[in-house]
């Protein structure tokens, strides 16, 4: 009944009668489908680029022109530096700029603006305008979200350098069309690691680990990782073993069955290692037992922690202590937006996922200039089996609760791993980003 009721709401019939009641059929966002090159064609400045962006936006082959009020061809993004503003007056230019520029974007339009990090300021004001843009990010992003356009910040600590282009590059692209309203902190390093740009195979020779790989959000990972070049060894529960070796029998890639919260779960990585060192370890297997607090089973609180927290520390540090993550490794942990916001019924699956971005934040400060890094992706809804099983009416308010008033694919957050999987995302550690499409819960 609610597959029906859904195709009657979704069909032109329906989609009329709900625009004439003011609800708006949402715009269909573009996603990344290997295009070359994958940033936006043409990149509006509100002022010349100094020569640190300059150099990025070489390094990244991304076309730009400064702003001009009188020319009205489109473009596909807008860029804003404000690491050098200095007083409020100067936040301005952002009224300036943007009231004018965004005319000229498409649906799926990005904006991207620069600020230096609050705690590099030593002067109050200059540390409050800093933490301004984060305010105006995240509302610009909520009048534009309607028209599919995404309004994401990037902070920096101390000067715009190398470390900038990846994540700037992700920012402008097809890639992330279900993060909008997020600031990205970029962590200073002493010494930037020499690393070549390959735009189109980031990964290539980089072996994979995914677990929960079989279907769903860790399969669509395991494939953009392989799309990405690397080798991925899928891993999920027994039960689950027919789909997973057709998953990563598309990928060319290597199936492992068995349960994360067993004891010889760590003896089984091994064995499937070989001997090799892991580039990529990505924890996205999961669980959601949900009942009120009072009327929760033990083992739904037991299991849930169990999976979704015990299992992701305790595999990590396994594989640090036994030197078995390669120098540079890149762990990506999934946690949600219900770790952030909390959800009735969902005490321990919110307990499980706030653990998650505290282990991230903790692990990240003992890995900090070592060369691995830790982070994390906080999905939203999303598109899956799981979610097909809700009631239709609790499935479109949660599909429509978001500034782009729709629900994410498995690719969004397949997408936002890759890009902490990058070799060049040195400069992301410790990072909870939110793939969610500026989800009005927790906002």
């Amino acid at each position: 009944m609610s597959k029906i009721i859904e195709g009657l709401f979704y069909s032109k019939l329906g989609q009329s009668l709900m625009s004439a009641v003011g609800v708006k059929t949402p715009h269909t966002l573009k996603r990344y489908e290997g295009e070359v090159p994958w940033v936006m064609e043409c990149v509006l400045l509100v002022r010349p680029a100094s020569d640190a962006l300059n150099k990025v936006l070489e390094e990244a082959h991304i076309a730009n022109q400064i702003f001009n009020a009188d020319i009205n061809d489109p473009c596909g993004a807008l860029l804003f530096d404000a690491t050098e503003l200095e007083t409020i007056e100067q936040l301005e230019t952002l009224k300036s700029f943007f009231s004018q520029a965004a005319k000229r974007l498409p649906v799926s339009g990005r904006i991207v603006i620069i600020g230096k990090s609050p705690t590099s300021w030593s002067s109050l004001e200059q540390a409050s305008i800093m933490d301004a843009l984060n305010g105006f990010t995240r509302a610009y992003a909520k009048e534009l979200g309607p028209k599919g356009i995404t309004v994401n910040l990037v902070y920096v600590e101390g000067c715009i350098n190398a470390s900038l282009t990846t994540p700037l590059c992700f920012l402008l692209s097809h890639k992330a069309s279900y993060i909008t309203g997020q600031p990205i902190y970029i962590k200073h390093l002493q010494a930037l690691p020499e690393q070549g740009s390959n735009w189109q195979a980031p990964l290539s020779g980089k072996l994979a680990l995914v677990t929960g790989a079989a279907q769903g959000i860790g399969a669509a990972i395991a494939k953009t990782l392989s799309r990405d070049g690397a080798t991925v060894i899928g891993l999920d529960i027994p039960n689950a073993k027919l789909m997973l070796e057709a998953t990563m029998a598309s990928i060319n890639g290597q199936s492992l069955t068995t349960d994360i919260t067993n004891p010889h779960a760590f003896a089984d990585i091994q064995t499937a290692l070989n001997g090799r060192s892991l580039d990529i370890l990505v924890h996205n297997a999961g669980v959601t037992r949900d009942k009120t607090l009072a009327k929760m089973p033990e083992h739904f609180w037991s299991m849930t922690l169990d999976i979704n927290l015990n299992a992701p520390i305790q595999i990590t540090q396994a594989l640090d202590k036994h030197q078995m993550l390669s120098p540079q490794a890149r762990v990506i942990c999934i946690s949600s937006i219900s770790g952030i916001a909390g959800n009735v019924g969902q005490t321990n699956y919110a307990a499980s996922k706030s653990g998650i971005a505290g282990f991230v934040r903790q692990q990240a400060q003992h890995w900090n200039d070592t060369g691995k890094t830790i982070n994390a992706i906080a999905p939203g809804f999303i598109e899956t089996q799981m979610t097909d099983q809700i009631p239709f009416v609790t499935r479109e308010m949660g599909r429509r609760m978001n500034s782009l008033s729709q629900g994410g694919q498995p690719q969004d957050v397949a997408e936002g791993v890759a890009l902490f999987a990058q070799p060049n995302s040195y400069g992301l550690n410790g990072q909870l980003l939110r793939v969610c499409g500026q989800s009005l819960i927790g906002a």
